[in-house]
């Protein structure tokens, strides 16, 4: 028979017991408790910094296309502006992929030239570099696409070029018909993808194909807000090549980017673009440029600055001298008198003011607008809303249709997020 007196002892130290895990518990939420609060006093009194990786342009991330290069005859397009971090210091991608044992046998340079010295227009012959021991082709002198005897030899080609966002800016139409000599001659062509600085700016008339050439071939606006690989991809993607023919294209992303990313370009992308605000400030200056108005070639504010010896009711003033990237500037000699804009604020759209200012304070209006100006504005309407004192707002409704069909077209092509 159960002893009674067993049971109370039994219920005791049950009752001990439990009494003992609630302390225990109590305790264990005290110590968490404690632990808390003193990290959190130690994140409030030491801010602690998001680590910021940094931004990697497709011809640095070797290991994404270094094999696709094996045992293969390498044609490339390239640059001054095509260059590889390494040690911290900046290598020439010829330079590198020759070091690293890949077979390159033929490069190919866009307007300006292989090293980026030559004007705007300049016609560039063909060349051997001295350094690589590589014939340079130039795509800006006889002929602006690879022939089929140039590309004779190649096995996969490779596209490494810095864009800046702009539609009148060459290279997309270099990028266009290196792509159409590759698909019409079975070549894969690899875009080595960089950032748009411009990337943040979707703007202007979008191109009327009335007025297609070489300085805008595609139906898009003056800035488009894509990387050159995107873009490449648009152009495959829309059928633009001659006979919709597509080109077998593999583009190699940039990494740690972003559409909402701040990048400098490490090398000024042409003699005219000498740092980041005259980029900024490309898209919307450029529609100076087939006007009597200087923006600036011959001078150390390549496109940051614009005036016309005429202009003296504006007080800034500078004088173009030969320089390079502009043998024979614009007004040369001549004292101009106009705006600095090295100060202004990065537009967020195409800037409209300065080409109505010069035109309304200019005396002769009648020889402002030069031959080919419909050619940068991508239509002859913008030159016609101008002479008839459009305000900007009127002109800017002008592009709203386009453009809302424009982001549209572009939207499948994106590869980077907003932010």
């Amino acid at each position: 028979m159960f002893n009674p007196f067993f049971k109370k002892v039994i219920l005791w130290n049950q009752s001990s017991i439990d009494t003992i895990r609630v302390m225990s518990i109590n305790l264990s939420f005290i110590k968490s408790t404690l632990l808390l609060f003193f990290c959190l006093t130690a994140c409030a009194t030491k801010k602690i910094e998001p680590q910021i990786l940094p931004i990697k342009p497709g011809a640095e991330n070797f290991e994404d296309y270094l094999d696709r290069l094996t045992d293969l005859n390498i044609g490339l397009v390239a640059n001054q502006s095509s260059v590889v971090n390494s040690d911290g210091g900046l290598v020439h991608l010829v330079d590198t992929l020759q070091s690293l044992s890949v077979s390159l046998v033929k490069v190919f340079a866009p307007e300006h030239g292989f090293r980026g010295v030559a004007d705007a227009g300049e016609k560039i012959d063909n060349l051997v570099d001295p350094k690589s021991g590589l014939t340079i082709n130039s795509l800006y002198g006889e002929n602006y696409k690879p022939t089929d005897k140039s590309i004779e030899g190649i096995d996969l080609m490779l596209f490494d070029l810095q864009d800046v966002g702009a539609r009148f800016y060459t290279y997309l139409s270099t990028l266009h018909y290196v792509m159409e000599a590759c698909a019409e001659n079975d070549i894969p062509l690899i875009v080595l993808d960089r950032p748009n600085p411009n990337i943040h700016l979707i703007d202007g008339p979008v191109l009327d194909m009335a007025h297609s050439s070489f300085v805008g071939m595609h139906p898009v606006p003056i800035a488009y807000g894509m990387t050159i690989g995107e873009y490449a991809q648009m152009i495959n993607g829309q059928g633009w090549l001659e006979n919709q023919i597509k080109a077998d294209l593999t583009v190699i992303p940039i990494k740690n980017y972003t559409r909402k990313s701040i990048y400098a370009p490490p090398i000024k992308p042409s003699p005219n673009l000498p740092n980041l605000q005259s980029i900024y400030l490309y898209p919307s200056l450029c529609l100076l440029e087939p006007t009597v108005i200087s923006v600036g070639r011959g001078t150390d504010k390549q496109f940051q600055v614009f005036g016309h010896p005429q202009l003296r009711i504006l007080d800034y003033s500078f004088v173009p001298e030969p320089n390079q990237g502009a043998k024979n500037p614009k007004h040369n000699g001549e004292l101009c008198f106009g705006k600095d804009l090295s100060n202004y604020p990065r537009p967020e759209k195409i800037e409209l003011q300065w080409l109505m200012e010069a035109y309304v304070y200019f005396p002769d209006r009648e020889s402002f607008f030069l031959k080919g100006f419909s050619r940068i504005a991508g239509n002859d309407l913008l030159e016609i809303q101008i002479k008839n004192g459009y305000n900007a707002q009127q002109i800017r409704s002008s592009w709203k249709k386009d453009l809302e069909e424009f982001l549209k077209i572009r939207s499948p092509y994106l590869i980077y997020p907003d932010s």
